[in-house]
């Protein structure tokens, strides 16, 4: 079971109202502005303002150069290749760029490697097919930035490049003839977090010679897509373009978006950043995850109604595949973390055969999601394993596969996710090497960010449209979170086939009902009658012909949990699972305590995550399961599995046992040492 710690904002109320009556905005929507950091009117005007202003094109670094060098090939009619990449971004990059140089009737062509054969970024086997093709410029978009090799090789057969990307540079940059990109130590853009898409239309400005402003309502759906896909953060310029771009892709924009709308059943009215991002990027993705991303690509290029109609057709099937494909890696991998306790490393490293590495990046998220830390899945063929990473806030997995990196034979991404390649007898090494390289750090607990405490006499309709005024939200703007504490649990109501559950509170004379979705009754670690804190988001749904208030539960712990001393116990636990550490004077139970956690399972059966929440102030985490295990080794006890659920029950026996003899509880004492 997971715990994160919360960051309830302490928020200046007078500076809150002054605000809301300066920039004429709802008292609460500056209340959270405020706990945002948003505490200078003007600052605050320019967030919440809906003109189009975007940075100046020609802050980026060698975009002149580019412009430059595209154009020559334009109007000399050189052959042109668009090298792209198979995720959203790449693929809307592609389609931007492809876009307008056909609509200066260049010869161009695009290029979109393939996940399975070709691997992430630009190859040689690619460049060559590409100076067959007698290409004289390629364009990289998405990508190029650590290909240093690959650019040399293609300039050494008499082809010119092009990089545009926005990923971390390497210590070296690529002998390309112009390379833009905002991570460039000598770049002189003030807003350094936007995307490849975004790279890509900036020096599509610069080519054309006109304003971003201009030319957002041509290609501002590809920008706002491909920012949200890959996690920008909604700030600066990312959330002026996403907010326009929605508009756009609302209003019909472009032919595939509204016909993968529509496969994906989302109301072009109901679109925000986050249904965009849970509708359109999965099946667009799912075209490079599962076979050709030039699909997805084609599907934005093209102007022909029944070809986007059956594109949008084929990429919903294929997401299809890909959920069933991941869910099937994903149960497997889970069980490889819990039979090996990968899932008490401060990185986990899992590996498999033939894995689909369409899926493994997705997988990597969950699993780093579930345990609250990085996650490294690896897919394993003929010797060599690929992978994909995922990571926590304040672990920078770039600098973790860097300072790996004699390992490895290529790897490349920033500090959220990366990509990476090594052979399979270098994997444990690997996975030793990067947990002593996180080992030096503190270890990152899992946060969630409070804006404010909430009464739930105050919940309404009203209060979550005010939110509204707020949105996109997404990385860097997050849908507003909302703490109430102390709520008495009334009612357990499974919902969807039971894969939700649907829960009646009340605190004092007020009731209200809030949902928990991805959570079944077996799984859910709370009793009717429990006190509990929820951390929750509201929204307004439409049903019945009128609005209602959603209120969707985030976390949920034992109300009134000493957090720090939980945090602290879970470390002892993992640093004695997983052998860092030889001092357990701290986590042993004593016999009263492994009385009281047998007297509870004598009662009923229990997951292990309930009893962990109902023993926690009583007992604690670590002495908990410490005690469950006892228990179990003493056959007082035994645990059985279920759909991936723990539960644990007292066994009946009238065999008078030894507490002390319990091994756990001789080799924490040092019995075994």
């Amino acid at each position: 079971m997971q715990f994160k710690r919360w960051n309830i904002n302490a928020i200046d109320r007078s500076l809150a109202a002054a605000l809301a009556e300066e920039c004429d905005i709802s008292p609460f929507v500056a209340l959270i502005a405020v706990g945002r950091g948003y505490t200078d009117p003007v600052i605050l005007d320019e967030f919440m303002s809906d003109e189009v202003i975007l940075a100046d094109p020609y802050e980026l670094r060698d975009i002149e150069k580019a412009a430059e060098i595209i154009n020559e090939a334009v109007f000399s009619e050189q052959k042109i290749a668009v090298f792209g990449d198979y995720d959203v971004d790449g693929i809307t990059a592609t389609a931007l760029m492809y876009n307008y140089l056909k609509s200066r009737n260049a010869r161009v062509d695009y290029y979109i490697p393939s996940r399975e054969n070709d691997g992430y970024g630009i190859s040689f086997e690619a460049i060559d097919r590409l100076k067959a093709e007698n290409t004289d410029l390629i364009i990289t978009v998405d990508n190029g930035i650590a290909a240093l090799d690959e650019v040399r090789y293609a300039k050494s057969l008499g082809m010119r490049v092009v990089v545009t990307d926005h990923h971390l540079p390497q210590k070296e940059l690529p002998e390309a003839d112009a390379v833009v990109n905002p991570h460039r130590i000598d770049d002189g853009s003030e807003f350094k977090e936007i995307c490849g898409v975004f790279v890509a239309f900036k020096v599509v400005c610069a080519i054309e010679g006109r304003s971003p402003e201009e030319m957002f309502a041509e290609y501002g759906d590809l920008v706002a897509l491909g920012t949200v896909a890959d996690v920008m953060p909604l700030v600066n310029e990312n959330r002026t373009a996403v907010r326009v771009g929605i508009n756009l892709i609302a209003n019909g924009s472009r032919r595939g978006l509204s016909a993968l709308l529509r496969v994906a059943g989302v109301e072009d009215y109901q679109l925000t950043a986050s249904k965009m991002a849970f509708s359109l990027g999965p099946r667009l993705n799912a075209a490079g995850r599962m076979g050709d991303a030039a699909r997805a690509a084609e599907l934005l290029i093209t102007e022909d109604d029944e070809t986007a109609e059956g594109l949008a057709s084929v990429l919903n099937q294929e997401n299809i595949r890909r959920q069933s494909i991941e869910k099937n890696i994903y149960s497997e991998a889970l069980e490889l973390v819990e039979k090996h306790g990968y899932k008490f490393n401060r990185v986990i490293v899992v590996s498999g055969k033939n894995w689909h590495s369409g899926v493994i990046g997705i997988v990597a998220s969950r699993l780093s999601e579930k345990y609250g830390r990085p996650a490294i899945v690896l897919s394993v063929s003929d010797g060599v394993a690929y992978g994909s990473a995922r990571s926590v806030k304040g672990f920078s997995l770039y600098d973790a596969l860097s300072d790996s990196s004699y390992l490895l034979t290529k790897y490349g991404g920033h500090e959220m996710a990366a990509g990476l390649t090594l052979y399979e007898n270098s994997i444990d090494s690997f996975r030793r090497a990067i947990n002593e390289y996180a080992m030096k750090f503190e270890r990152s607990v899992p946060e969630i960010n409070i804006e404010c405490k909430l009464n739930p006499a105050g919940l309404s309709v009203d209060l979550a449209e005010e939110i509204k005024a707020l949105e996109p939200f997404g990385m860097g703007n997050p849908s507003p979170v909302f703490a109430i504490l102390g709520v008495k649990l009334q009612r357990i109501s499974p919902v969807g086939s039971g894969n939700h559950l649907r829960l009646a509170f009340s605190k004092g004379e007020t009731s209200f009902q809030a949902m928990l979705f991805g959570t079944t009754a077996s799984a859910f670690a709370y009793d009717v009658g429990d006190t509990v804190d929820l951390a929750v988001s509201l929204d307004v749904n439409f049903y019945g012909g009128g609005q209602n208030l959603t209120v969707s539960i985030k976390e949920m712990r034992p109300s009134g949990m000493d957090e720090d001393a939980v945090i602290e116990a879970v470390d002892l636990y993992e640093a004695y699972k997983s052998g860092i550490s030889q001092n357990h004077s701290e986590i042993i139970p004593t016999r009263d305590e492994v009385v009281s956690v047998y007297k509870l399972l004598r009662q009923k059966p229990c997951s292990l995550d309930r009893l962990i929440c109902a023993k926690l102030g009583e007992v604690g985490y670590a002495k908990t399961l410490i005690s469950a295990a006892a228990l179990c080794q003493l056959r007082l006890c035994s645990v059985s599995s279920a759909d991936g659920i723990s539960v644990i029950r007292a066994e009946n026996t009238k065999e008078k046992v030894n507490l002390e003899d319990a091994p756990i509880l001789k080799e924490l004492k040092g019995g075994f040492l």
